[in-house]
């Protein structure tokens, strides 16, 4: 039985709430669930660790719980070996990616996720680096990170701010999703799961529901992209 304790957010920000307002429930039941009381933040998406930190920090402290920034430890590694749990803020995929890497904890958030059932959480950027690879970000590649592979907690990928076309724009350049169909033309491609504003994935275990507000959108490899439903029990892309 998997040990994995995840959640997973499209982003921080939806049209009509307050910062993580519109995630608010699903956090604290998932933290409660898992008797969380002090949370660890990974601002490396972004270079203002400490303004990043007070941002989330008056967010979850609200709610209830400590919250600690990594870069506040002289040793990120021994701050994630005791952690209780962590989240993974959004800001630019390749720089938060290479971050991890450049303080080696890529194998050590995989193992105590994986293997210890530490439960993460994650936004934007935090989700796609919870993903197989990085493949599928929007954000501009302004730092090289030694490889696109992630923490592979989930063995597919996301594409977090999954943007639907418009028919009324007179933009004309490439579509979301065509260029996630670009993507599976790939030797090696992976599934991807579009993630709206306001969509979040909830894995409990060998257990995967969509949550939040808005559908999803799934794209696999050799079929038609489909509509997920908000509740639908994505599990079996666990087993890929």
């Amino acid at each position: 039985m998997s040990k994995r304790q995840i959640l997973l957010l499209s982003s921080s920000n939806v049209h009509g709430y307050s910062y993580l307002e519109y995630a608010a429930k699903d956090i604290k039941d998932f933290l409660n669930k898992n008797k969380v009381t002090d949370v660890v933040f990974i601002p490396y998406a972004l270079k203002d660790y400490d303004g990043y930190l007070k941002k989330v920090k008056n967010v979850f402290t609200t709610w209830g719980f400590n919250m600690t920034g990594i870069h506040e430890s002289k040793s990120p590694s021994d701050t994630v070996k005791s952690a209780q749990s962590v989240f993974v803020g959004g800001g630019n995929t390749f720089l938060l990616l290479k971050t991890l890497y450049d303080n080696k904890l890529i194998e050590l958030i995989r193992e105590r996720v994986i293997l210890e059932g530490m439960p993460y959480m994650g936004t934007s950027a935090g989700t796609n680096v919870a993903t197989k690879s990085i493949h599928t970000t929007n954000d501009m590649p302004i730092v090289y990170p030694p490889s696109f592979i992630a923490l592979n907690l989930v063995p597919f990928n996301i594409n977090p701010h999954y943007l639907d076309t418009d028919p009324n724009s007179k933009h004309k350049g490439e579509t979301r999703e065509e260029r996630i169909l670009q993507y599976l033309e790939e030797d090696g491609a992976d599934t991807v799961l579009g993630l709206r504003e306001g969509g979040t994935l909830l894995v409990d275990g060998n257990q995967i529901i969509l949550k939040g507000l808005t559908k999803a959108r799934l794209f696999v490899k050799g079929t038609s992209p489909q509509e997920i439903d908000v509740e639908t029990d994505l599990s079996y892309l666990l087993k890929k």
